[in-house]
């Protein structure tokens, strides 16, 4: 029995006692470590719908585990395998033990180790609705004139799971494509920070070295800026490397889960660089943007279920594209499994039990949220004063009860002082109408939204 082989028994135990008998047999059945390269453990699955349940469900689970048994282990990647007869088979003494007979394909790994991009990110497959449309034109320009022009640098933030990580990059892919001579690196600020300390304990020439490294691309881009908050030299060693490349109208592109202004103990003079460019935002897709990519994913899988199917999950589910894609996934590997479509008698209790349960607040939690941004007293909210200072986070307060939870508009003004339903209109038309045209009130809205 090989090391490899061992190594995912021992993890399949110790995952099995986390999860539901259904659960583990569903994702982890004809599973196996392919490989292991530099810290990196690939794991084999059989089909993309697995592949992409673990990787969103289930991949820090496997990765704590991997890393309790080995501490070399820094990251885990899945690959889709083609293997006959390879089964998972749990013996009477309860382990598990993989008939492996078929040499597993290793050609097909997703991510180019020099740059560090997945090359299925691209933007043909990338869905463009009023969610992104602006953070995808913005990227669009980018291609027209690399590094010189106003979106550089491109910031694009926005919730977890919106497809930030394929828009950015989508447009790695697509210089590489069309301007081969183009040197272009992707990374996220987690792995530059490793990069980082792991030179500075290694002495001036590996620092040397890493300096060089990041200087020397034509296309720079960094995912999840948020997580060097509170690491001062990483940020500094990235304000020094951001000098570098600008001045030599190199792009540069970030990603965030929020506007640069909003993350905790971001030097100012990196929010000052990153505010010298293009700051777009992604936000959560609308009814018709989550019908498009739902039909999209499935139509990919040449998975063709009745139409209703599709419509209700969209109308269902209302969180982040891998949120939604991934109940997709369970629902399609529910059908192969039975080998037949399921009904949407079938599919709505797989639903209420998988998808991820909505937040339920009070109106007054919501208010207090709404007043704890704005730093005012909750009770000038209720009163009746239309102080400048009250005025606006009260309408703030209105129009998010109503578009994000459904309140009636007479219930609203009920609750906030007794008001007339006609106030509570007026106020969130107003909000509404003002979004349009008034960047820092949609980064105001946005950043209360993120706090729920």
């Amino acid at each position: 029995m090989s090391d490899n082989t061992q190594l995912w028994e021992k993890t399949l135990s110790s995952i099995e006692g986390e999860l539901s008998r259904a659960n583990f047999s569903t994702w982890f059945k004809n599973t196996i470590i392919i490989k292991q390269d530099d810290g990196m453990v690939i794991v084999g699955v059989p089909n993309e719908f697995v592949k992409d349940w673990l990787q969103n469900k289930f991949h820090k689970t496997i990765l704590r585990s991997l890393r309790n048994l080995s501490e070399h282990i820094r990251g885990v990647e899945y690959l889709v395998h083609k293997v006959e007869d390879s089964k998972t088979v749990r013996p009477q003494d309860g382990k598990v033990v993989f008939n492996q007979q078929t040499e597993l394909p290793l050609n097909d790994l997703y991510v180019n180790r020099e740059d560090g991009l997945n090359p299925r990110y691209t933007f043909d497959n990338f869905i463009i609705g009023s969610f992104n449309e602006l953070a995808y034109a913005a990227s669009q320009a980018i291609l027209q004139k690399v590094g010189t022009n106003v979106y550089n640098p491109l910031f694009i933030y926005g919730k977890t799971g919106l497809g930030k990580t394929h828009l950015i990059q989508a447009i790695g892919n697509q210089i590489k494509k069309h301007h081969p001579g183009k040197k272009v690196f992707y990374i996220t600020s987690e792995k530059f920070t490793i990069d980082y300390v792991n030179s500075v304990s290694q002495g001036s020439k590996a620092m040397s070295v890493f300096k060089e490294k990041y200087r020397k691309y034509d296309l720079f881009i960094m995912d999840d800026i948020q997580f060097l908050s509170n690491k001062e030299k990483t940020q500094e060693e990235l304000f020094h490397i951001f000098n570098e490349l600008y001045n030599n109208n190199k792009q540069i592109v970030f990603s965030s889960d929020q506007h640069p202004n909003y993350i905790p103990t971001l030097e100012n003079r990196l929010k000052s660089r990153f505010s010298s460019g293009m700051i777009v935002d992604v936000q959560e897709p609308e009814y018709e943007s989550r019908l498009a990519i739902l039909r999209a994913k499935a139509e990919v899988n040449d998975f063709c279920p009745p139409v209703e199917i599709i419509e209700y999950l969209a109308s269902s589910v209302q969180g982040n594209i891998r949120e939604l894609e991934g109940l997709l996934n369970g629902i399609i590997c529910q059908s192969q499994l039975k080998n037949k479509h399921l009904t949407l008698a079938e599919i709505k209790p797989f639903i209420k039990n998988t998808a991820k349960p909505k937040k339920l607040l009070s109106v007054k939690e919501i208010v207090k949220v709404v007043c704890d941004f704005y730093n005012i007293q909750e009770d000038y909210v209720y009163e009746k004063t239309r102080r400048k200072e009250v005025l606006k986070p009260r309408q703030v307060a209105m129009f998010i009860l109503r578009e994000d939870f459904n309140i009636s508009y007479p219930t609203i003004g009920q609750k906030l002082g007794g008001r007339d339903h006609t106030t509570v209109m007026h106020s969130c038309d107003k909000i509404k109408t003002d979004m349009k045209n008034d960047l820092s009130l949609i980064q105001e809205v946005d950043q209360i939204r993120a706090m729920f």
